[in-house]
């Protein structure tokens, strides 16, 4: 098992990753699921936007794009994430930094391990799933 950040297009690392690290391998682990290699990449809004075109055929900023590479119950991928995007998240609902980022690294994790957000039902499940992992936060 491999947990790793990067960034691509911008200077940014996770302050506590290592910390980072072992709440994400406890979030898949409480999924009955075994951790694999995951990448975190921190890019630019244009960075992503330029994913989002290239390998989904959307023109639209987000937060999050995640590329899953499970393989049976070893869950793998990558999840590129948007700090600009994230910054103007966390100013426009006023929550901080680190919370929106957390929540959006959770999210990729989700998808992940198999969880949508493809219609109000799924994205209500998601939404429960992400406020009880991140109340369970290591500190």
């Amino acid at each position: 098992m491999a947990i790793s950040q990067q960034t691509v297009d911008l200077s940014f690392r996770y302050p506590k990753f290592n910390l980072l690290r072992k709440w994400i391998r406890a979030v898949i682990l409480a999924e009955n699921l075994i951790p694999g290699e995951i990448t975190v990449i921190y890019c630019s809004d244009e960075y992503l936007l330029s994913v989002n075109k290239s390998f989904l055929g959307r023109d639209y900023y987000t937060d999050v794009i995640t590329f899953n590479y499970a393989e049976g119950n070893t869950i793998s991928g990558d999840i590129f994430i948007s700090i600009e995007r994230i910054r103007e998240n966390s100013d426009e609902y006023e929550v901080d930094f680190f919370d929106e980022l957390d929540r959006v690294i959770i999210h990729g994790i989700l998808h992940l391990v198999g969880y949508n957000d493809d219609n109000d039902d799924d994205s209500k499940i998601m939404r429960g799933k992400e406020d009880f992992y991140l109340n369970m936060r290591l500190q």
